[in-house]
């Protein structure tokens, strides 16, 4: 989110833009998991849950999105709460689409010659030049590359401190026999939900569990199968006795950098070396800092 946001607003000033990603498609955080089963369709949000929009630039934002119908309100979690349609990757994907995103290209560098830049991929390719180069990964990935050229920004990144979070992604033949769509969180699990009661999603029963910073820590090299199982398990206890419907699909997901302890710096811009940096780490654990953040570095660098 935070560097697709920073690339529209400089292509809006005028700047040609191109970004990288190792992902396969578009989402990182904001990723929706889909799974197909003859006539049987799941979805699973296993990232961000839903944000909310509170400031008035990105409350704009929002509302074009939803004049898109790329989001829609979901009142279960709060009554501001937004979520992507039909996943909550949609406006990464439409935001992606627009603009020269490569996906699959796993940058390992940068490369500074004179005064340009060049991306070296892990296939060994270098792409560029640049005029400048912006990092929007999580700080734990960005320190490493600010570390060769400004000690300051690298600093920055290294003192904010992300924490892991264990997804589970469960999908049953029937509707649980659970009545809110959005559980209290207790013992292991921080956040559960009935994914298929968002908006815009397929109605086979779909529930994402994840679990809390404390545990998903503690077992963060544990076996996704032996996680899957945990959180499912805890999710059988919340109906009461009564048994589950046949399980169709199980599976977990780790994400190593999910929630981070944030600077209040908003972005890092190294005039000089034409190099900066945004993300949420940089501004607040929400989708909205998120977008804000890549923003603000757009309007450092300026026109």
């Amino acid at each position: 989110m935070s560097g697709l946001a920073c690339a529209q607003a400089l292509e809006q000033m005028g700047h040609q833009v191109t970004l990288f990603d190792k992902g396969r498609g578009p989402g990182g955080r904001m990723s929706t998991r889909r799974v197909a089963m003859g006539e049987t369709h799941l979805s699973f949000d296993h990232g961000a849950q839903f944000f909310t929009a509170r400031e008035p630039a990105f409350s704009a934002q929002v509302e074009r999105w939803h004049a898109d119908g790329l989001v829609a309100r979901w009142s279960a979690p709060q009554d501001d709460a937004w979520v992507g349609t039909p996943g909550m990757n949609a406006p990464i994907a439409h935001m992606a689409k627009a603009r020269d995103t490569r996906f699959s290209s796993h940058a390992m560098g940068l490369v500074r010659e004179g005064a340009d830049w060049r991306v070296l991929l892990n296939d060994g390719t270098r792409h560029g030049p640049y005029d400048a180069a912006v990092l929007a990964l999580p700080a734990e990935q960005a320190a490493a590359f600010l570390g060769t050229y400004d000690l300051t920004m690298a600093a920055c990144a290294i003192a904010a401190r992300s924490q892991p979070c264990w997804t589970a992604m469960i999908g049953f033949a029937q509707k649980l026999p659970i009545g809110p769509d959005v559980l209290a969180p207790s013992g292991p699990v921080g956040w559960a939900a009935r994914n298929s009661a968002k908006p815009g999603r397929p109605a086979t029963e779909a529930w994402v569990v994840q679990a809390s910073p404390v545990w998903s820590n503690r077992h963060l090299e544990d076996e996704a199968a032996d996680v899957a199982e945990h959180l499912a398990d805890w999710l059988a206890c919340q109906t009461g006795g009564v048994p589950l419907p046949a399980r169709l699909h199980l599976s977990a997901h780790r994400w190593r950098y999910a929630k981070t302890q944030p600077s209040v710096k908003g972005a890092l811009w190294n005039a000089d070396l034409r190099l900066g940096a945004c993300g949420d780490w940089l501004m607040g654990p929400r989708i909205e800092l998120a977008w804000l953040s890549g923003t603000k570095l757009a309007g450092m660098i300026g026109i």
